[in-house]
């Protein structure tokens, strides 16, 4: 593996955040001769990115600390088209509509990572369809798709692995791979953008761009891939019971943000806090090494530092508080998740497995029941068992809400209105 000099290499490789350089000497060179500019596009498929998207984001803000130039590329261009990457079927196509919303809830989610401004290290906030959208057939085809192999298209994983299930591929994401090139060259000539930063199931994709660069503009550009990340446990980054872990507060709680991170495997701890927080590494090592019952401070210090880059330090530390009053002094505390309820619906009886559900706490009927069965759901901090409990009126306490709980963790206050 290469010793990389540069400083923000150099981090990288220290916290974990490489997996694949085209040319590394080449590369470390050049960040560590001039001010680099690269990026990392983001397609508007949704209206906030989540946490599995997060390592790219903590890359755009090492490198602008590292003293280079990150460009965070929406990509409401290709959002048109779709990426077929490792999907077993092509995603729904959106609306004009749809795609504007979505581009408009992520970007809020870079004002917490970056600095955005007119300075030569001031982050750019780009939009692909500036140039995708004015791109004329025919012209395309001779300037860009000449350049382009079909053997070697349908070599790549993305493309490879839907043709040898036999599932449907159609023409429109066949193209993303020459949308995606063509913007790496596109930025190298607005911005002089010679680095695309990616997961790394885009390797295919980057590389497409990096020989497009030289064949079109005889300059030799690079690309960065991040290993895809999963739980020591297999599970994929960002997914829980409940749902996807949304980084924009208005779609999941400071709160519960938070307490994803606390609910970390003990495995991981060491690897988020290299990628997940700005820590230093001698401080994390320290944590780290915190032995038995005391890697749970670790994972509380975890959980606060990323959510102090997410939401901003204020709701992490209070997120921290709430969850200190209600776990570890046992108090109702109002800074918990609230879900209003229908007072109606209380009256008349609310089922304890349709208040779990409405509460986020599980996702279905029957996963209520089996954790009712294994003794893991409370009201008010009292175990229930029947699963066939209902609600009333009568159990609202004092603060005018009902407490429901998912083990020891997970606690959310129910409003009636």
């Amino acid at each position: 593996m290469t010793a990389f000099k540069s400083d923000f290499l150099k981090t990288l490789q220290e916290r974990g955040f490489i997996h694949q350089v085209s040319n590394p000497e080449g590369l470390d060179k050049l960040y560590s001769s001039e001010t680099v500019t690269a990026y990392i596009g983001f397609d508007c498929t949704a209206k906030s990115l989540h946490v599995g998207s997060l390592v790219q984001i903590m890359i755009l803000h090492w490198m602008q600390k590292c003293g280079h130039q990150p460009i965070a590329l929406m990509g409401s261009g290709t959002t048109r088209v779709g990426d077929p990457s490792f999907r077993d079927e092509a995603r729904p196509l959106l609306t004009e509509e749809m795609i504007e919303d979505n581009k408009s809830g992520i970007r809020k989610v870079f004002d917490r990572f970056l600095s955005f401004g007119d300075g030569p290290k001031d982050a750019l906030m780009l939009d692909n369809a500036d140039w995708l959208m004015k791109l004329e057939y025919l012209p395309f085809l001779r300037d860009v798709g000449r350049h382009f192999s079909v053997n070697q298209m349908i070599q790549r994983d993305s493309v490879r692995l839907r043709l040898e299930r036999e599932q449907h591929l159609s023409f429109l994401e066949f193209n993303y791979m020459l949308l995606q090139a063509y913007d790496f060259v596109e930025l190298y000539r607005r911005t002089g953008c010679r680095v695309q930063l990616g997961g790394s199931d885009q390797w295919g994709n980057i590389v497409s761009g990096v020989d497009l660069g030289r064949r079109m503009e005889d300059v030799e550009l690079f690309a960065i891939t991040t290993p895809l990340l999963t739980t020591s446990s297999g599970a994929k980054m960002g997914k829980t019971a409940a749902g996807a872990v949304w980084l924009n507060p208005d779609m999941l709680s400071a709160y519960d943000y938070w307490q994803y991170w606390r609910n970390t495997e003990d495995a991981d701890v060491e690897r988020f806090l290299k990628l997940f927080t700005t820590l230093p590494l001698d401080e994390i090592a320290r944590l780290s090494g915190l032995g038995g019952s005391e890697i749970n401070e670790a994972k509380k210090v975890l959980a606060t530092e990323a959510t102090a880059m997410a939401h901003g330090r204020e709701a992490a530390d209070q997120a921290a508080e709430t969850a200190r009053k209600a776990f570890e002094e046992g108090a109702l505390a109002q800074g918990l998740p609230t879900v209003e309820i229908s007072q109606g619906d209380l009256s008349e009886g609310l089922g304890l497995l349709s208040a779990v559900v409405t509460a986020g706490l599980c996702a279905t009927n029957s996963e209520v029941r089996r954790n009712i069965k294994g003794g893991a759901i409370r009201i008010n901090d009292k175990p229930e068992s029947d699963d066939r409990r209902v609600l009333t009126a009568s159990d609202v306490v004092e603060d005018g809400v009902i407490k429901l709980s998912l083990g020891k963790k997970r606690h959310v206050l129910l409003k009636p209105v």
